[in-house]
């Protein structure tokens, strides 16, 4: 007995064994090459995209103009960026959490659908109970929703071998395709001919604007789901780099058999670390209907989940990064309305520029450790 716990206390030892300079703080070349290559791929970018607008009939530098004046322009503008910026924030979560597991998950879109859905339809089962109660219930529905949505991702990765990607992409369109049927069925409204949507959420039960001192600007355009995103960033950065799920999950992802070696649960972690990245879409979708839209429609599969992707990408996983990240891409979707009014656009612009930095981010990734320059040179 004592000869059998020797041996699994010297599996544990190597398995768990990694040299003493993973710890240490990288030097100043591996930091710079981490900013200088996203950086280097966002201005390509620019370049590419204003060759892209002068092919088109429009001055590049206009366009440029024009995007940081609908983003940042005015304090309307300001609060019409934020008001995009929300749900990517909580979308991006659900890439960057499950890829520290070195799950490649894509299903945001189909988690923000499935949690919009489920919460109206809770929604509209409370009409004579109070706001409060109405706005956690959908809140819980939501995430509930969302995070078990992506939870099928991971148990089908886990205990099936299914590819993650393939399998959240393609439930992207189960979760579209059963937002129609059921706006176009059971729970539509008779009085939504052109649009088919949902029976209408009451008003004194949707979520209400923010609302700031006088000074400040008073009732605003901004809502909740812009704290929920700033809340849940910042609990998930903390939840991967400060606690001992979160050490465990950063294990599985950087050596999934050292990990079941060293006795880890891999296939729970798994998948609890899954419903926490699909509960935040899933709440995104909640209070897209609760504080936007007021009920659901085709208008909960705006693209959030896909622009997600690329927000946690370009924050390189890091949940913080992903509230900078988030606000600047919605101030550029912010401005496509613009770009088709003033210069003549095409109305997908925005769509082109996103996935050309898209592309070259992850061209970028192939670049790391190949740069002499940013190479440690050894003592």
């Amino acid at each position: 007995m004592e000869e059998t716990d020797a041996v699994q206390s010297s599996a544990l030892t190597l398995a768990l064994k990694v040299p003493t300079k993973h710890f240490e703080f990288p030097q100043w070349r591996t930091k710079l090459e981490s900013v200088a290559l996203p950086l280097g791929a966002i201005a390509v970018s620019l370049i590419l995209f204003g060759i892209f607008c002068a092919l088109n009939g429009a001055n590049p530098l206009a366009v440029f103009a024009s995007i940081k004046k609908a983003a940042f322009g005015s304090w309307y503008s300001l609060q019409n960026t934020l008001v995009r910026a929300a749900p990517l924030m909580l979308c991006a979560l659900c890439t960057a959490i499950p890829i520290r597991l070195g799950l490649v998950v894509i299903g945001a879109e189909g988690a923000l659908i499935t949690g919009g859905l489920f919460a109206t339809i809770v929604g509209l089962k409370m009409p004579g109970a109070s706001p409060m109660s109405v706005h956690v219930a959908m809140a819980a529905t939501g995430m509930l929703a969302g995070g078990l949505f992506i939870m099928l991702v991971g148990a089908l990765k886990q205990y099936r071998g299914v590819n993650e990607t393939i399998s959240s992409l393609l439930m992207n369109y189960i979760a579209i395709a059963l937002l129609n049927q059921s706006v176009n069925t059971w729970i539509k409204d008779p009085e939504s001919l052109n649009k088919p949507s949902s029976f209408p959420i009451p008003d004194e039960q949707m979520l209400q604007p923010i609302e700031l001192p006088e000074s400040l600007g008073g009732v605003t355009s901004l809502h909740w789901g812009l704290a929920f995103g700033l809340i849940f960033c910042a609990l998930a950065w903390f939840l991967i780099q400060k606690t001992t799920f979160g050490f465990q999950v950063r294990t599985i992802g950087a050596n999934i058999r050292a990990a079941r070696i060293a006795g880890l649960a891999v296939g729970p972690i798994s998948l609890i670390a899954c419903f926490l990245a699909g509960a935040a879409p899933g709440l995104a979708g909640m209070v897209e209907v609760a504080a936007i839209h007021g009920r659901a429609n085709e208008s909960l599969n705006a693209g959030y989940g896909y622009s997600g992707i690329l927000v946690a990408f370009l924050a390189r996983q890091n949940p913080l990064g992903c509230i900078i990240i988030s606000v600047l891409l919605g101030g550029l979707i912010a401005s496509g309305g613009i770009l088709q009014r003033n210069h003549q656009l095409p109305d997908a612009t925005i769509l082109v520029f996103q996935g050309i930095v898209f592309i070259l981010i992850l061209f970028s990734e192939s670049l790391y450790g190949r740069w002499k320059f940013f190479q440690e040179k050894s003592a």
